[in-house]
């Protein structure tokens, strides 16, 4: 696994991906930072999560992992994958972690911004921003593991990323199918339930539920086993 990490990052690095990535993260951030915080004179960060929060889901999320399987599929690398003296899962996970470790490094700008603040001599509310920056990735860990499921499906990039965004975009919209089905019980339940959005609120506001944990690390878990069953079906055809 930790060959294959090596290899991701270095990788991510290689192409333009990362500092894009990084670009997107910063650039909005830092437009935010300064239109609210330091024009308005504000100094509650949750707007500058706010906006990470959107662009991560439909922006960088879907960037990141495009190429993860697809470019290796495209190349005909993957074979060299299959029979490389590691486990499948340890190739998923190195991957994940890869595109994972350079998004964390990305938000984490947020502390940068927040020192900022307590040079103006202002104190930064630390457990929102901790809460913040906890949930956002455990959040986006949720997306990067889908992206890096559909990157499994098919050997195109754009076709990944779009899959990628789709999702996201059904994440975004799903407190409202709560109150489309408002009067369907049991359904309602069950997308309250599975709203990511209600979940990241929480961590949002300084509370680290373990419930929400949890409920964030046993998805990403599903979609990386998705990726590995995709990739053992692959290497036996």
């Amino acid at each position: 696994m930790i060959a294959v990490f090596k290899r991701e990052f270095k990788a991510l690095f290689t192409s333009p991906i990362a500092y894009f990535v990084w670009a997107l993260l910063f650039f909005f951030a830092g437009l935010y930072f300064y239109s609210y915080n330091i024009l308005g004179g504000q100094t509650d960060l949750s707007g500058v999560f706010g906006i990470l929060h959107t662009i991560s889901l439909l922006l960088v999320v879907p960037i990141l992992t495009m190429r993860l399987f697809s470019e290796e599929r495209r190349n005909r690398t993957d074979q060299a994958l299959f029979t490389a003296p590691v486990s499948l899962t340890g190739v998923v996970l190195g991957k994940f972690f890869a595109a994972f470790l350079v998004f964390a490094l990305g938000v984490a700008i947020i502390f940068v911004l927040a020192v900022v603040i307590a040079m103006f001599g202002a104190t930064p509310a630390w457990a929102s921003i901790i809460g913040n920056y906890v949930g956002i990735l455990l959040l986006s860990g949720n997306l990067i593991a889908a992206g890096l499921f559909f990157s499994t499906l098919t050997e195109s990039q754009f076709i990944s990323a779009l899959l990628t965004f789709a999702f996201s975009f059904v994440l975004l919209l799903f407190d409202s199918l709560a109150s489309l089905f408002s009067e369907v019980a049991w359904l309602k339940t069950a997308i309250e339930f599975l709203s990511v959005n209600t979940r990241y609120q929480e961590f949002a506001a300084g509370a680290i539920s373990y419930g929400n944990v949890i409920f964030f690390l046993s998805m990403q878990a599903l979609f990386l086993f998705l990726s590995v069953r995709v990739l053992d079906s692959r290497k036996w055809q």
